[in-house]
């Protein structure tokens, strides 16, 4: 609630006493609210101890028993969250945990999440966070839960399938196709327009996990994160 409302710890303290909803939905009553330095000291165990990844699951398990997520196919893709490169802090130095990577013409500096989607829902199931040049196809066996008939992802992903941690893995690889791999017959051609057709459908599949990609950025405000926000920024996402 914290993340989606954008709410500080005193401020979730008080949204508890205020509303009703919040209340029912956080299993509190009235005379259990506790206030903004139990807050603080929740999410600081949840980090000390990484009980991000338990969580997960433990919503996973309850969506695949209602049929809603964790079915035949996975979409994977990963997206830069960026921090400041700036050295003024107490320690004079960048964050550690996070590096520069290059994507197109621009240089970022920060962190990359990566995260696997059902491919019906659209729901995420799981996700990893990595420093910015950590390659994309590097984290795709974290991304996988093991029961899926096709993997869909973009031309970032190209050759996943024939990297030794995927050997003998009985999946349908949905890749995007570069677009130099076919310009070459011209746009005016049948076979040019017939890939271009099929390229379009697994771009429409693939849109589903940009969703969660804007409720991480948007909603939850981590478009960018601060120099300490490393553990804070795994929890989130």
């Amino acid at each position: 609630m914290q993340n989606w409302f954008d709410c500080s710890d005193p401020a979730m303290e008080e949204a508890l006493y205020e509303t009703t909803i919040l209340r029912q939905f956080a299993g509190l009553s009235l005379e259990r609210i506790p206030d903004e330095t139990t807050i603080l000291n929740f999410r600081r165990l949840l980090e000390k101890h990484e009980l991000a990844a338990g969580i997960l699951a433990v919503i996973n398990g309850y969506l695949g028993d209602r049929g809603l997520s964790l079915r035949q196919g996975t979409i994977v893709d990963a997206t830069l969250i960026h921090a400041p490169s700036s050295t003024k802090n107490k320690d004079g130095k960048r964050a550690p945990e996070m590096h520069q990577t290059k994507k197109g013409n621009q240089y970022y500096f920060g962190a990359k999440a990566h995260v696997g989607a059902d491919d019906e829902s659209g729901l995420v199931h799981s996700v990893v966070v990595t420093a910015a040049n950590v390659a994309d196809v590097t984290q795709v066996d974290k991304l996988l839960h093991g029961e899926e008939n096709v993997v869909c992802a973009d031309a970032g992903y190209t050759g996943v399938e024939k990297r030794e941690k995927h050997a003998g893995r009985e999946v349908i690889w949905q890749i995007a196709a570069r677009r130099s791999t076919y310009k070459k017959h011209g746009k005016q051609s049948a076979l040019y327009k017939a890939i271009r057709n099929i390229e379009k459908a697994k771009a429409q599949v693939r849109a589903k996990v940009e969703h969660p990609f804007r409720v991480i950025k948007r909603q939850f405000g981590y478009e960018r994160c601060t120099f300490e926000g490393w553990p804070r920024t795994r929890l989130s996402c």
